[in-house]
């Protein structure tokens, strides 16, 4: 890699601080299980995974695979979303998953279903799409 240097950084004289310049390697945990999170929207699909904190290990998202337009909302996409993303997430060895789906688009199931086809266990789903419970107050009747 190189030479890591250190640098002296000083707000009083009294005072004196040490910052490494350079790159720190990032060490990756090993997890066995964990969540996995699908927010499925009607313009896109996204699957994050994370251990059992909610730290994340891994993300993608139909866009960050290369759809563009009307095709990120697909079932199809959200397959190879949630493949991209259990790929990713290889190295920290994650096996089982509880699964949060959140929102309404047309890939909710077919994401689960491909997180199942790419060898991972889930112990449980769960809907947490928000609700109103009589929210906002709608919009006054437009005269025209």
């Amino acid at each position: 890699m190189g030479k890591k240097t250190v640098k002296s950084v000083s707000q009083d004289p009294g005072k004196l601080k040490t910052a490494v310049a350079g790159s720190i390697k990032k060490s990756r945990k090993k997890v066995t299980s964990g969540q996995a999170h699908i927010q499925s929207t009607y313009n896109n699909t996204m699957v994050c995974l994370s251990d059992s904190k909610g730290e994340i290990i891994s993300w993608a998202s139909a866009g960050s695979i290369g759809f563009k337009g009307a095709k990120k909302a697909t079932p199809y996409a959200a397959g190879l979303v949630a493949k991209n993303a259990v790929e990713k997430s290889r190295k920290s060895g994650i096996k089982e998953v509880e699964v949060f789906i959140k929102g309404v688009g047309p890939g909710r199931e077919s994401a689960a279903r491909a997180l199942i086809a790419n060898g991972l266990i889930i112990n449980s789903i769960k809907d947490v799409t928000p609700i109103p419970h009589n929210g906002c107050r709608p919009p006054k009747v437009r005269r025209v």
